[in-house]
């Protein structure tokens, strides 16, 4: 929708600079961008006498604007430029005044003032040449969606503190983590540890390292060095623990207990010595990708042959794992695993992690068709190397990707998983590159696990960007291992004990499903000697009754067998926690799983396709509860669809309603529509995941549950969330929602605008929808 205020900027400053050498045009569209604030930026430079006019606010713009002095009420030097001020302050959304008016009055300090409060500055009347510069870009000053009050709080903290110094720039208060707060508070860590200010530049240099070591934080510590800390550990949170709640700290100046349970997370997260204090290596892991590249790791890649000799050496030096390349080099030479390398690395102890690289050095080797035919061939060249079911190969994107590229990367990585899926989903994708890169192409994909390029401290895909969640190596250092005569190029990397552990055997006849299976198969022929029921109901609820038997559970969909829970417990079985997918390589709760399927299996859907307790016990309940969240998230989160695009079946977001959860959803209502047709458990369960039923499972979801369309999975959710006439789901729904809204955010969905939950529903449609699509 077009601003008749940015209307009227674009059309007065098109019509003022158009015949100025160098002037570009901005759209004349009523919308606020950076072509018009790039204009305005070039109009302001020919009034200070710059020619040719670039659209770049740069050192020499703003050496030229601060000659002039301050404006200060009444200053009339150049109306030209109060005018250029006037329309910038209303593309950024403050009131500017009237542009016939050519001093600055009181109107536009009001609007400056009402800007450097949002900043963090005090309000003074006053506009200086960087607080000018700020009202020509597109950064913002309030949260904006998915923002967090406490991340904009330290970027106001850090503008208040440091904008008058040379080499600090006012930096956005909107509430996100980014490679400009990062290089501010790598500034003001360099101020405070006393390096000179036109030294203090955001690099994490030889000075700034071997001062930070002289500063140490720990509990009972109070000042400016724990309050830099804490803002380092505020922009890396949240940190999720192996049990998938997340940890969150607050910005201080005291470390405190809470502080050190953070740290002590931030720690393990990130493969640290569990110290509970920030030491050097914490600080560096907190402020650049690499960490501390000198400390001690276990894993490491390289291009070079891993002959017995450097197998030894290796593993002599603490090396536990190896990346090794699948495929040849497209650039020449030769990175691949020779024959009957594999059996060398085992005999020296150590496991091995596959990455497969076509081109992937520059945006143009990225694409949807590139991405598919470099599946198939890793799959093919994973094959004939012997790799088991469920080995996660690392598809690489080694150049810094910016983020208005990342669609195609992400394109790219989509092209994999359908290659991939194409050949039965044998190998399990994950991502090689920088955080960024990481952490988009996951989110977007559902990648398994993240190696990233960290040794790459200079790409901007690695400032701003926290550790991604789902990161199993971390690429710290590169340098030559001498092995007597021998000598060979190795990358440091760090592993995370609880990420992927690689390969240590190929050609292995079992999978990651085989013992769930076998479990199965076993209880099963348990309930068929019990000869007291339906044995597939029987072992639905065995293994749902630990944690998916109370009251509410009973109330929904009925209680268990106890007779036949003491009987399998009397012949040695227990409840079984999870077990690994094999066809996406991710944990699943087997007593979620069963308790969904026993729901699905005892109330079925019915013809007119309304949502029903059978939907509660799986892909309802989820919804529920992520509809709750969403309501106590609202205050940063006004679109539920942006809400479900960012949060909603993730694996690098603690949710209610993550990534398993929606395999979960998916395979229960699979396998229970099958068992109920008249097949027995077991065999379903053996061919959904140890053969091809599971290839498929998001298209056959979709298609049997939602009728295969966005707008059918639209309408039925919206008649989950807004059903009346069932009581039980009711009651289910009314329960759920409070459970993670809690009572001050509990909105029920039928007191919401139609139109905001219409939106909530299309993005859980499209969750569902976009995984299907993958699989094609």
């Amino acid at each position: 929708m077009a601003d008749q205020k940015v209307l009227e900027a674009q059309q007065w400053v098109n019509a003022t600079y158009k015949s100025v050498s160098g002037y570009q045009a901005c759209p004349e569209d009523g919308k606020t961008g950076w072509a018009t604030m790039y204009s305005l930026t070039m109009g302001l430079q020919s009034e200070l006498g710059i020619s040719p006019v670039v659209a770049n606010f740069g050192a020499g713009t703003l050496s030229r604007l601060a000659a002039l002095g301050n404006l200060t009420l009444g200053w009339n030097t150049k109306p030209n430029i109060v005018r250029i001020l006037r329309h910038g302050l209303f593309c950024k959304g403050y009131w500017g005044g009237d542009y016939g008016v050519s001093s600055y009055d009181t109107d536009a300090a009001a609007g400056i003032n009402g800007m450097k409060s949002d900043m963090g500055l005090s309000q003074d009347s006053t506009t200086q040449a960087k607080v000018f510069k700020a009202v020509l870009n597109m950064d913002a000053y309030v949260v904006l969606a998915g923002g967090t009050d406490e991340v904009r709080s330290i970027q106001q903290w850090l503008n208040s503190r440091y904008w008058t110094k040379s080499t600090f720039t006012i930096g956005p208060a909107d509430g996100h983590f980014s490679r400009d707060v990062q290089q501010a508070l790598m500034k003001a860590i360099q101020l405070e540890l006393g390096i000179a200010e036109d030294q203090a530049t955001g690099t994490f240099g030889p000075a700034t390292q071997a001062a930070l070591k002289t500063h140490p934080v720990t509990v009972g510590d109070s000042g400016i060095f724990v309050q830099l800390f804490s803002a380092a550990c505020v922009f890396n949170q949240p940190v999720i623990d192996s049990k998938g709640i997340p940890w969150n700290t607050s910005f201080k100046s005291t470390f405190d207990d809470k502080l050190t349970d953070f740290v002590t997370q931030f720690q393990t997260f990130s493969a640290l010595p569990v110290n509970h204090y920030g030491d050097f290596a914490t600080w560096a892991q907190l402020l650049i990708s690499t960490g501390d590249p000198d400390r001690s790791v276990n894993a490491s890649d390289t291009a070079y042959t891993i002959t017995p000799s450097r197998g030894s050496k290796m593993y002599a030096d603490g090396y536990r794992y190896v990346g090794r390349y699948i495929n040849e080099s497209p650039g020449g030479g030769s990175k691949i695993l020779e024959e009957g390398e594999l059996a060398d690395i085992f005999g020296a102890g150590l496991h091995v992690f596959p990455i497969f690289q076509g081109a992937a050095r520059a945006y143009s080797d990225f694409d949807w068709s590139h991405g598919y035919d470099d599946g198939l061939l890793a799959h093919d060249q994973a094959v004939h190397f012997g790799f088991n079911r469920s080995a996660v190969i690392y598809f690489a994107c080694d150049y810094d990707a910016t983020s208005d590229e990342m669609p195609k990367i992400i394109e790219y990585f989509q092209g994999v998983q359908s290659g991939l899926s194409t050949r039965g989903k044998r190998y399990v994708m994950g991502v090689y590159g920088s955080r960024n890169v990481c952490a988009q192409v996951t989110n977007a994909t559902d990648a398994r696990y993240s190696f990233v390029s960290g040794m790459s401290t200079g790409f901007s895909g690695n400032l701003g960007f926290p550790l991604p969640q789902n990161w199993a190596f971390n690429q710290i250092k590169e340098y030559t291992v001498t092995n007597g005569t021998d000598s060979f190029g190795l990358d440091a990397d760090a592993h995370r004990p609880t990420g992927d552990k690689g390969q240590d055997s190929v050609n292995s006849p079992t999978d990651p499903a085989t013992g769930f299976a076998a479990y199965i198969d076993e209880l099963y022929e348990l309930a068929q000697q019990y000869n007291n029921g339906d044995p597939n109901r029987l072992v639905m609820e065995y293994v749902r009754h630990e944690s998916y038997a109370n009251l509410k559970w009973t109330s929904l969909i009925g209680d268990v067998d106890r007779d036949f829970v003491q009987y399998a417990e009397d012949h040695g079985f227990t409840v079984r926690k999870d077990f690994v997918d094999p066809f996406s390589g991710f944990p699943l709760d087997v007593q979620h799983l069963m308790a969904s399927v026993n729901g699905h299996y005892l109330k079925p859907v019915l013809s007119n396709a309304i949502p029903n307790a059978g939907d509660v016990s799986g892909w309802a309940g989820d919804l529920y509860t992520f509809y709750g969240e969403w309501r106590r998230d609202s205050d940063s989160y006004s679109s539920g669809y942006t809400y479900c695009q960012d949060r909603l079946g993730k694996i690098d977001v603690a949710s209610t309603f993550g990534y398993s959860d929606m395999v979960v959803d998916a395979d229960a209502y699979l396998i229970a529509e099958r068992v109920r047709n008249g097949e027995s458990i077991t065999a379903v369960v053996q061919d959904h995941y140890l053969g091809n039923g599971g290839k498929s499972r998001f298209t056959d979801y979709f298609d049997r549950r939602f009728n295969g369309t966005r707008g059918n999975a639209t309408a039925i959710a919206m008649t989950s969330l807004l059903l009346e006439a069932d009581p039980v789901v009711v009651g289910g729904r009314l329960f759920l929602i409070q459970s993670t809204a809690g009572t001050v955010f509990f909105v029920p969905p039928s007191g919401l605008p139609t139109d905001k939950l219409t939106e909530f529903c299309q993005g859980f449609a499209e969750a569902i929808a976009s995984r299907a699509e993958l699989e094609s």
